[in-house]
């Protein structure tokens, strides 16, 4: 079982209340015993037990499709694609660095935990659980978390298979929250923010990425034969449609960038900015966008407001 000292934190996805480790049975049970959840491979599965638990479900089959369930759906997306895989093409390769450091240079020092939302290869745990900073990797898929600790085996680094909208952590319990590439892929944005703002203490950090003003191009399933989106992004952003979505009553400071020039990849430029410190990639890129306006990305940072922002 990985490290116990993250466990006040978690609450029931169902009822909210406390659970407590029975390591013998490998499962997390509620305060009052009527809940359980299995414990597989080291990682909680706190998923809520009923559907109708679920409060995106009914907003992805208005939006998706009836018989959409994109739980089953990322089940299937984890065991179909190894996001421990590192890409074979040294553009795909220098743009997800520069993500990264993009990233990582928005996190405050005085961070001690992070929440890494929709996990993917646990680069976040790899980068800063070495910093000596907690790191909770959380995915929807069993898969990804339970890889995710093998992968990065660190005393501070935990992992849990949840679902967003159904959070299983107390109230205010992270310092900074970082959800990469995720947003286009959730039915209801909107709440998708609320419920990370939720679990975010007063002065915490919420960093976003998400590809900017994406053009979705759909796909005719040949399987239910109805318009599909490809990569499974189902929305696409500007630095205003972003905005919009955090409450500005929980944020004391709300700021949305652009990115990673589209014309520096196409070129493939990065055979020498790849030796490039990232200081000076960003120089290079802010440069670039200036003049060809073409950023590959957003990012948004939200701090919460605290009881002193709010008076």
């Amino acid at each position: 079982m990985q490290n116990k000292t993250w466990l006040p934190e978690l609450v029931s996805p169902t009822s909210g209340q406390p659970l407590h480790l029975r390591e013998k049975e490998q499962e997390m049970i509620s305060a009052d015993g009527s809940e359980s959840f299995p414990v597989i491979d080291g990682v909680p599965q706190l998923l809520p037990i009923t559907a109708d638990k679920v409060i995106s479900q009914s907003e992805a089959h208005v939006k998706l499709g009836t018989d959409f369930d994109y739980r089953e759906h990322y089940q299937k997306d984890a065991e179909i694609f190894d996001y421990f895989l590192a890409y074979e093409d040294g553009a795909s390769r220098h743009e997800a660095r520069r993500l990264h450091e993009a990233i990582a240079a928005q996190v405050a020092s005085s961070v001690r935990n992070i929440l890494d939302v929709g996990c993917g290869n646990a680069w976040v745990a790899g980068h800063f659980c070495r910093k000596g900073i907690s790191v909770t990797s959380l995915d929807i898929a069993q898969r990804n978390p339970a890889k995710a600790l093998e992968t990065y085996p660190f005393e501070n680094h935990t992992a849990v298979v949840a679902d967003v909208y159904t959070l299983p952590f107390r109230p205010e319990s992270f310092d900074c929250i970082i959800a990469s590439e995720i947003i286009e892929h959730v039915a209801d944005p909107r709440l998708f923010i609320q419920r990370l703002v939720e679990v975010l203490r007063p002065g915490g950090q919420l960093i976003l990425t998400t590809p900017f003003d994406e053009k979705i191009a759909y796909s005719l399933c040949i399987h239910c034969n109805r318009p599909t989106p490809q990569h499974a992004h189902i929305h696409s952003f500007t630095k205003d449609s972003l905005a919009q979505l955090v409450r500005r009553e929980h944020a004391a400071e709300l700021r949305i960038k652009t990115f990673s020039n589209k014309a520096l990849t196409k070129l493939q430029t990065h055979v020498l900015l790849q030796y490039l410190p990232y200081p000076l990639w960003k120089i290079t890129d802010n440069l670039a966008n200036m003049l060809v306006n073409k950023p590959a990305r957003l990012m948004m940072k939200v701090v919460k407001k605290s009881a002193v922002d709010s008076q």
